[in-house]
């Protein structure tokens, strides 16, 4: 018995000790522009590297601050963001509720087609959208990059895997008979069982139009329209890199997504281990 839990106690150490290992190497990045962004360029450019921060952190700030309009960008970016997550959570919570509860014609062909959508580069549809948004005159406009976004092939596709496995059907037949409208079903009894997948799918939406680089760069030529990612740009000079100034750009404008992260985490594990715990 005490063999068994002195094997036990071991590889739980030696689990945590790999896990612990894991965490200290995904930080590290993150740490690591932080030190950048505390640093002159004489001492990033130094060998061996500063390991620590430095003092610098306030005057890299200020040359971002005065180089671009670093807080009119974050603005954008989160107008943009926040926006189009929770338009795709309930517009693709709703199509995944129609696809995994409802009965109608063609519904399996219907999916299929858009998840042979997530097969196809995104950068192939560049120039018919280009097309598109120029005949709506929504160049140098936030809705060039709102609307496009505000539906997503994966979404569909986790929000109805999620709902089929977490909404019994007899749930959603007793709602049908007690006289509930479908959208009813929908509002008062899926959404309150989803809202772990609601957090998976806002985070994933969340970073990936936060980081969005091309779409915007295409469509929004006037600087008060940047979103920050396309105002990063600008902190780069063809003749002088400052990497202090860059990595403080970078780096502070990386927080926001850490932040949606840790507010949203706990709901994230949950949809991720909701199948291995049932």
């Amino acid at each position: 018995m005490n063999s068994h839990k002195k094997s036990l106690l071991i590889s739980k150490t030696f689990l945590y000790s790999i896990l612990a290992i894991a965490a200290l190497l995904s930080i590290f990045p993150f740490y690591w522009m932080f030190v950048m962004a505390t640093n002159t360029n004489e001492v990033i450019n130094r060998i061996p590297p500063a390991v620590f921060p430095g003092e610098a952190l306030v005057s890299n700030f200020t040359k971002v601050v005065n180089t671009i309009d670093f807080f009119g960008a974050m603005w954008n970016s989160f107008v943009v963001s926040s926006i189009t997550t929770i338009g795709v959570l309930f517009l693709c919570s709703l199509a995944g509720f129609a696809f995994a509860k409802l009965e109608f014609k063609g519904k399996n062909i219907l999916f299929v087609a858009i998840l042979v959508t997530m097969m196809i580069p995104p950068q192939l549809g560049l120039i018919p959208q280009y097309i598109i948004i120029t005949k709506l005159n929504w160049l140098n406009d936030l809705k060039a990059i709102i609307i496009p976004g505000l539906i997503d092939a994966f979404g569909i596709f986790w929000m109805r895997q999620y709902i089929s496995s977490n909404v019994p059907d007899e749930i959603v037949d007793a709602a049908k008979i007690d006289g509930c409208s479908i959208f009813r079903v929908y509002w008062n009894i899926t959404v309150p069982i989803i809202i772990p997948a609601f957090a998976t799918l806002a985070i994933i939406k969340f970073m990936y139009m936060w980081n969005d680089f091309l779409w915007p760069l295409v469509v929004l030529r006037e600087t008060e329209t940047h979103t920050i990612q396309v105002a990063l740009r600008g902190l780069i000079d063809n003749y002088v890199r400052d990497n202090g100034m860059i990595l403080s750009g970078t780096f502070w404008a990386t927080v926001p997504l850490v932040i949606i992260f840790l507010l949203l985490n706990r709901l994230f594990i949950s949809s991720l281990t909701e199948g291995a715990v049932k």
